[in-house]
């Protein structure tokens, strides 16, 4: 058994996220285990990866609910141990047969692990668990103290692997300046993680950084954008556009919210939105295209949009569309609901960048 032959793959994992699950295989196997599981969390969130072989197993894992009444995470916390340790050294025989969660490792051909935890500068933990058989016994002594003599690399390659998410972010954000838009990157939280000096400008009279996440000024488009970063409202394909109301100081802007490519397959990635702003011109009514692709609406309800920002009314769109009003009512209530606003009016304020009429 030679863990530390492991090393550059490890290092080569930081740099490239999609080579972690060979990394853990190769690991798992060298010690005959049966697949392992690289996961970071903070409170209620979680990323994750696994060996190829333990994939479907840690997907029925979650799907089922079992992850939210895990023992393993609490008593490794609680253990503080700067090394691996198996469950069966703060589990006893006794804790381990009447788990329900052992008994679902078990009835998966797994149900022993040897793993360790290690905490990261952002405040989120990280934690490696290597399985193995539950015929095969607990994990040897030997075992752990191979790992142990490698634990220092994982946790600089983890570190390392967390530095170059959050440079990434740093990048994204700089591109966006250099095209002169105001743009950042989101974390899964909804929180800004890197931001370039044209959003910070924006603050706080458009956004407002604050801790939790980040708060659109506008009450009505926060609803709508808090529904995307907690993952309600976001398309299965492509972003989200939200409007913000024109205020007193303010321009009615966009707010562009698009899925960072790739992070599914980064447990490390710092970003998982992309953030940009752009204001609506106010000498020109954006073109049903436009329109369309910014709102997801029906080629049908993007051109009802479009004539309504014309200021035209129900009746001579329908009279120029060849169909009822009824119809033109319909979709109208779509564009609606799909843009956030309530009022007609707003639509029409919205589209020609004009302060919207509320009160």
């Amino acid at each position: 058994m030679d863990l530390l032959q492991h090393i550059d793959g490890i290092y080569e994992a930081a740099v490239v996220p999609e080579k972690w699950p060979d990394v853990l295989g190769s690991m798992s196997r060298e010690v005959s285990g049966d697949g392992a599981v690289l996961f970071t969390f903070a409170r209620e969130d979680m990323s994750w990866t696994t060996s190829s072989d333990l994939r479907e197993t840690f997907i029925e894992f979650l799907r089922d609910g079992w992850a939210a009444i895990n023992p393993r995470p609490v008593r490794l916390s609680a253990a503080n141990h700067p090394g691996f340790v198996r469950d069966s050294d703060f589990f006893t025989a006794e804790e381990l047969d009447r788990d329900p969660v052992y008994a679902f490792y078990r009835s998966r051909g797994i149900g022993w692990a040897v793993g360790t935890m290690l905490d990261t500068p952002s405040g989120d933990s990280m934690v490696f668990s290597f399985e193995r058989a539950f015929a095969k016994g607990p994990v040897p002594l030997e075992v752990v103290h191979g790992f142990d003599r490698i634990r220092p690399h994982l946790a600089r390659g983890a570190m390392l692997a967390a530095r170059l998410g959050l440079e990434r972010a740093r990048s994204m954000a700089d591109t966006l300046l250099a095209l002169g838009l105001p743009g950042g990157v989101l974390d899964r939280r909804g929180r800004l993680v890197a931001s370039n000096a044209l959003l910070d400008a924006l603050v706080p009279t458009t956004l407002q950084d604050r801790r939790h996440r980040l708060v659109l000024s506008d009450p009505l488009a926060d609803g709508l954008f808090e529904a995307v970063v907690s993952n309600q409202a976001m398309p299965v394909a492509g972003g989200r556009s939200i409007p913000i109301a024109a205020a007193i100081g303010r321009t009615a802007m966009i707010v562009h919210l698009l899925p960072i490519a790739g992070v599914a397959n980064d447990v490390f990635s710092v970003g998982r939105l992309l953030l940009v702003v752009t204001p609506v011109d106010r000498a020109l009514v954006p073109s049903a295209e436009v329109i369309q692709g910014l709102f997801d609406l029906t080629p049908a309800e993007a051109k009802v949009a479009r004539s309504i920002g014309e200021a035209r009314s129900v009746e001579d769109i329908a009279a120029a569309q060849g169909v009822s009003r009824e119809t033109v009512r319909a979709q109208l209530k779509a564009v609606m609901a799909k843009t956030g606003l309530s009022r007609q009016q707003e639509l029409v304020s919205l589209l020609a960048g004009r302060q919207l009429p509320f009160g």
